[in-house]
């Protein structure tokens, strides 16, 4: 075995004494790091009275996490796949104790952002624990898991926002974040005693060069991005940005190109079923993200402006809740639906549900339960989504790859999330009218939110249909095997070899075949 290949250990019942737990324990560490990323929305109106900032420093406690997120889930999702996934992963929400301590003990606006910051860090454990799941889960059961696993970045939005609403108006507002770092120390003990590392490792060495360049087109992209109404869009700080974020992208490309060991196989991403699944992550982030940003603030609206409700910050919580319940209920039919058909049509079928659920939605905003009704028509179509994206992605990219490969598409969630505020800002930003001797937005500014979502779910579904069908692993295409016998990792030449044993030493769980294990999905026509 080459020197550089870090030899794979295999797990032992006295590492993890209950494996059988390691789904429920995952999906839990990814709630918890979905609830971080929405837990202080509701607080943000408070934020200049409570600590003196400025509204516009207010924000970052909400940017920061984007851009934190963007840059290390990726990373992390590649660290992951060389040194182990479950040692990462425990890295991760030690990151997320450490920053929500930071937030719990200290009211000053650079210390909050900060520990936002590391709290943002973490949503590398979604990819990580999706990785774990395909290396140590029967056949049987991959699906089923990674979809739960998967949905947990909306189960954890939709929670995330009532329970932050409840604290914030009942206890003092530190709270959630004592609160939040007490689970993560928990989710830590559970991980190390629940969930095997996996012995699965990419070959060669990590490439600083292009995690740095990632990381820098991603800034670059996502502040321009964010803050871009505030400066204005045609500002210079935006264009630089924007500028700036089409230039590092464009050398970093060439770099990886030419790397033997790239923190992003481009040759893989390349490929039309990877590409167009990532393409399509971006537009249902896109779709999913403008239905929790518009229900709360139209439900609180005043009923001056003829269809508002004035609901509490409660209330207006409450109305995602039923969405999250929903995103649980159906992620095993989600895997059932892509066992039977392939995820493609999974996936195709998810966004015909989001865009009629805001065809509902332009039509029934003046009736809280009708609201409610159309939200989660939205949420449910985003569960299924959700949970047939890795599948999609799995079985277009080598097991070797599976961190990073998922570490990507969930980043282009996140773009497509900060695209989606933008525009949200903007819409209601500008179609606005004076009531009640405020400035508020018109019905129609919302309206046309909900048809923008709606063209954003077409798209995706058109993009969905492009993607190749046929009969593919989900363990990963079929590769190159080194002349040891060895598949799964990076040949010399830089060329990623297909999904099987780490060293000749570990199969990866599925039907046996030439040596090799993998997991069929049947597309559907």
């Amino acid at each position: 075995m080459p020197a550089d290949i870090p030899a794979p250990t295999t797990t032992t019942a006295a590492g993890a004494p209950h494996p059988r737990f390691a789904v429920g324990v995952l999906a839990f560490c990814g709630v918890v790091v979905a609830v971080m990323q929405t837990i202080v929305v509701p607080l943000l109106p408070h934020i200049p009275a409570l600590t003196g900032a400025t509204p516009a420093a207010a924000s970052w406690l909400v940017t920061v996490t984007l851009l934190t997120g963007a840059v290390f889930t990726p990373v992390l999702g590649r660290v992951g796949d060389m040194y182990g996934k479950r040692r990462v992963l425990v890295a991760s929400l030690l990151v997320l104790v450490v920053g929500s301590v930071l937030c719990a003990v200290s009211s000053h606006i650079g210390v909050l952002i900060t520990g936002r910051a590391l709290q943002g860090a973490a949503l590398a454990v979604l990819p990580l624990g999706i990785s774990i799941l395909r290396d140590e889960l029967p056949p049987e059961r991959v699906l089923s898991a990674v979809a739960l696993m998967s949905s947990t970045l909306g189960i954890g939005a939709a929670i995330g926002l009532p329970v932050a609403a409840l604290v914030v108006e009942n206890f003092d507002w530190h709270t959630m974040f004592w609160v939040s770092g007490a689970i993560g120390v928990i989710d830590i003990v559970l991980v190390l005693w629940c969930v095997p590392e996996s012995p699965v490792r990419t070959r060669g060495r990590f490439d600083a060069l292009g995690a740095l360049g990632l990381s820098g087109a991603l800034v670059c992209l996502l502040l321009a991005v964010t803050q871009g109404a505030d400066w204005g869009w045609t500002s210079a700080r935006t264009v630089g940005l924007l500028a700036a974020a089409v230039v590092v992208a464009l050398i970093w490309g060439a770099y990886e190109l030419r790397v033997v060991s790239p923190m992003v196989d481009l040759r893989i991403s390349a490929r039309p079923a990877v590409l167009l699944t990532n393409v399509a992550a971006l537009l249902i982030g896109f779709a999913f993200y403008a239905n929790s940003l518009v229900t709360a603030q139209m439900v609180q609206e005043p009923k001056e402006t003829g269809y508002g409700l004035g609901a509490s910050l409660v209330v207006s919580g409450l109305c995602l809740l039923p969405g999250g319940v929903m995103m649980v209920v159906l992620s095993p039919v989600s895997a059932r639906i892509s066992a039977k058909y392939g995820p493609k049509v999974s996936l195709a079928l998810a966004a015909g549900v989001i865009g009629s659920g805001y065809v509902v939605r332009y039509f029934t905003s003046h009736n809280l339960w009708l609201i409610i009704a159309g939200a989660t028509v939205v949420a449910s179509g985003t569960a299924i989504a959700y949970s047939a994206l890795p599948a999609l992605v799995m079985r277009g990219v080598p097991v070797s790859e599976t961190g990073a490969a998922n570490g990507l598409n969930t980043l282009m969630r996140s773009i497509g999330q900060a695209f989606c505020s933008a525009t949200v800002a903007a819409v209601l930003a500008n179609i606005t009218f004076r009531v009640g001797g405020r400035t508020a937005p018109t019905l129609h500014a919302y309206q046309l939110v909900f048809l923008i979502a709606a063209g954003a779910a077409l798209a995706a579904l058109l993009v969905t249909l492009c993607l190749p069908g046929g009969r593919t692993p989900v363990t990963g295409a079929k590769g190159e095997t080194g002349g040891t016998g060895e598949t799964g990792g990076t040949t010399e030449a830089g060329r990623t070899a297909g999904a099987g044993t780490v060293g000749g030493n570990r199969d990866v769980p599925g039907d046996r075949k030439d040596g090799v294990r993998t997991m069929p999905i049947q597309e559907g026509a």
